[in-house]
């Protein structure tokens, strides 16, 4: 039989796959519903076919569940984004957009494109992203409600900065209830919802709470020595990255891992001009995390501070002194990624597919 390479074009109802041969050809073409029981039948339609890899776009999205099951089936499973399959879509002579058009075009790059992100179980596992998402999004709510009883606050109890200070601790909760508690009659509206919202900063907190004794549980389940004796980085940075990276191996050097991060600058020479550009992509996530690290050891850490005036004194502005440091840093948290990495028992140490 000729082999075949699948593209899948997943979405939260149906998905559709289509297969090509080495020629990029399109032999057939199956649609499914998301349901386990049809995403079974999806992949009984697969292992019919001689099958290289298979394609699926967003496999940590819509697609997750159909990778999740053809990884544990054995099959090749590579990450294909929306972004590639966009710029295929504009190469092909058929007109408009359908989703069979779309798992032809996954297909296609997947044929072409020898280095997309291949997936397996660590890839696939989310477990302490999801936790670190969730905190990072009850951090936000946080910021919210309290920029709402600030604003509630100003206009019931004018002047209680002095009594409440900084709206940041329970203790500071509590004085400004008393300050709710005391205005229900001169302003009862404003009161009300002010003891509601501190009522919702305190769930908050302890929601939070919640969270950061799941993201260390789950901390000690892994290798995080190395990383988390880099200065700056805490339980929760590290966590944070460990959720982005997943893998380390996904990365076969500290450069890839760098750009993937955003913190590598991206050549924009021409001509007798040469010159780097910013980095705007890569994991924004994981840049937020080495942006951390490298504040927390410009004001802390003795050698950051010293390379940091070494970049001024060679003319760099202060920012892009600091740029210089985060791409320094993600050279340390590969290293230590690494490290950890090799603490592993060798029977875990299988390499990545």
């Amino acid at each position: 039989m000729t082999p075949l390479v699948i593209g899948i074009d997943p979405h939260s109802r149906i998905h559709v796959a289509a297969a090509v041969d080495e020629h990029g050809r399109l032999v057939d073409t199956c649609e499914v519903g998301a349901s386990p029981t049809q995403l079974g039948q999806l992949l009984t339609w697969i292992q019919a076919l001689a099958v290289t890899k298979v394609a699926v776009e967003g496999s940590k999205g819509y697609g997750l569940p159909l990778a999740r099951l053809l990884v544990a089936a054995g099959h090749t499973v590579v990450d294909v984004s929306s972004n590639l399959t966009a710029d295929e879509r504009k190469r092909s002579r058929r007109r408009g957009k359908d989703d069979e058009g779309d798992a032809v075009a996954i297909a296609r790059i997947a044929l072409r494109e020898s280095d997309l992100p291949i997936m397996d179980p660590a890839h696939l596992d989310a477990d302490l992203k999801l936790l670190v998402d969730a905190r990072d999004q009850l951090v936000q709510e946080e910021a919210r409600v309290r920029n709402r009883l600030h604003a509630l606050l100003l206009n019931m109890a004018p002047g209680y900065h002095d009594t409440t200070g900084p709206l940041n601790s329970r203790p500071a909760f509590a004085r400004a209830r008393s300050l709710a508690l005391r205005a229900r009659k001169s302003d009862p509206i404003r009161a009300k919802l002010a003891l509601a919202a501190i009522r919702r900063l305190n769930a908050l907190r302890d929601e939070q709470a919640d969270l950061e004794k799941d993201i260390h549980g789950e901390l000690e389940q892994r290798s995080t020595t190395h990383l988390q004796s880099i200065p700056g980085v805490g339980p929760l940075v590290a966590a944070k990255i460990l959720g982005e990276v997943r893998d380390v191996r996904h990365y076969p050097s500290a450069a890839a891992f760098a750009a993937h991060a955003g913190v590598a600058p991206v050549p924009a020479s021409s001509g007798n001009t040469q010159r780097h550009r910013l980095a705007r992509g890569g994991n924004r996530q994981l840049n937020r995390a080495l942006f951390t690290i490298a504040m927390v050891q410009a004001r802390w850490h003795p050698p950051a501070r010293e390379y940091l005036a070494r970049k001024r004194a060679e003319g760099k502005t202060p920012a892009e002194a600091r740029r210089c440091l985060k791409r320094h840093l993600a050279n340390v948290v590969y290293r230590a990624l690494q490290a950890d990495l090799a603490t592993v028992p060798s029977a875990d140490l299988s390499p990545a597919a």
